[in-house]
């Protein structure tokens, strides 16, 4: 449901995209990391916690990303099964209006820049996890991003492949390339 109504908005606002963009745009809003961001934005994870048996705590739901991107779509799916289609479709149409509204054809995130100037350039580039801390329901990942074997930047995120995405931004930022504005 939110991928059918994500790919029937952009195409609406993009009309002379490519499907290739086109696809990179609904992948990023799509994406986990932006259901997370909308589910906190709409207080999903404060409103589930609220109806949780005793003994699950704010760092099991709020605290991990993938809950709360689940209940996100969760939410959508529930709401299709109850709601007219042009509800539901205005409704995500409301909670996911920034990520829909920053959305650039040609624009990719940055792990997907980076890997393309550097097959453009002939370098070799790599990630690599350098630390994992926190409980298992509340974890920080830092990654490096490595080009010819020469560490170039660092990022941190809540999952490895957002601190894969922050170190790729950091070093596109350093480097003055435009990159990402899609990952949050």
């Amino acid at each position: 449901m939110l991928q059918l109504v994500v790919t029937a908005d952009l195409m609406r606002r993009h009309s002379a995209a490519t499907e290739g963009d086109l696809a990179w745009m609904r992948q990023g809003i799509v994406s986990r990391e932006t259901c997370a961001r909308v589910a906190r934005n709409a207080e999903l994870p404060r409103r589930m916690l609220e109806l949780a048996p005793p003994g699950v705590s704010s760092a099991d739901v709020d605290g991990n990303e993938s809950v709360a991107a689940a209940l996100a779509e969760a939410v959508i799916g529930g709401a299709y099964l109850d709601l007219p289609f042009s509800e539901v479709e205005g409704g995500v149409l409301a909670a996911f209006a920034e990520p829909l509204s920053e959305a650039i054809p040609g624009r990719r995130d940055a792990k997907t820049t980076l890997q393309e100037l550097a097959q453009r350039d002939g370098r070799s580039l790599r990630y690599e996890l350098v630390a994992a801390d926190g409980p298992a329901h509340r974890r920080r990942f830092t990654s490096e991003v490595l080009i010819d074997g020469v560490v170039v930047a660092r990022g941190e995120g809540s999952s490895k492949q957002g601190s894969q995405q922050r170190a790729a931004e950091a070093y596109l930022a350093e480097a003055g390339v435009e990159g990402d504005a899609q990952s949050t």
